[in-house]
């Protein structure tokens, strides 16, 4: 993971970002082309994550059963 000298945000690469999820890096060239994953930067041609984005996509890949509604859902 790098972390920039000129603020806290932090960027993975690829390779880190897919052993992070155990998939291929393969798999994310793929998302990215299909236009599915989380956002991503490309500086110079270099592809990486920042991880604040990461975090966002996975929040939202979250699923509840439908009888057990996750803590701080509205209604509970």
């Amino acid at each position: 993971m790098l972390t920039t000298a000129f603020s806290d945000v932090k960027h993975l690469h690829q390779s880190d970002l897919a052993r992070r999820w155990c998939i291929s890096p393969r798999t994310l060239e793929r998302w990215r082309v299909e236009g599915h994953g989380p956002a991503y930067l490309k500086i110079r041609g270099r592809v990486v994550y920042r991880l604040e984005d990461i975090e966002a996509y996975e929040a939202a890949q979250i699923h509840c059963p439908a009888n057990e509604p996750r803590a701080g859902a509205a209604g509970t």
